[in-house]
């Protein structure tokens, strides 16, 4: 390994030295509020954009995929004479009582 290589920053930080330019279309209120964000933050657009990417590409690395929040109630499950019944004999079951 050369001593040019050895002397490089970490990826994270090596990437504030290197810089490719590029066009990204952003509506006009999202830019808007981007300005006024950064100006209270007394930082730059760009950094908030660099700053949302990272984390999106962090959370997608790390799988930050959906996850469903258990909203279940009660406990046991399905009633004892609807399990292992079809989803239309659920979805009926679920409706019964309720108008003609």
């Amino acid at each position: 390994m050369s001593s040019s290589a050895r002397s490089l920053p970490p990826p994270r930080e090596r990437d504030t030295y290197a810089h490719m330019k590029t066009t990204v279309e952003i509506s006009d209120a999202l830019l808007a509020a981007a300005r006024k964000l950064a100006a209270r933050n007394g930082t730059t657009v760009r950094a908030l954009v660099e700053e949302g990417l990272r984390r999106v590409v962090e959370a997608r690395r790390q799988g930050g995929r959906f996850k469903l929040r258990d909203r279940s109630w009660g406990s046991g499950g399905l009633r004892p004479e609807l399990r292992g019944a079809s989803w239309e004999r659920i979805r009926d079951a679920s409706y019964e009582g309720r108008g003609t």
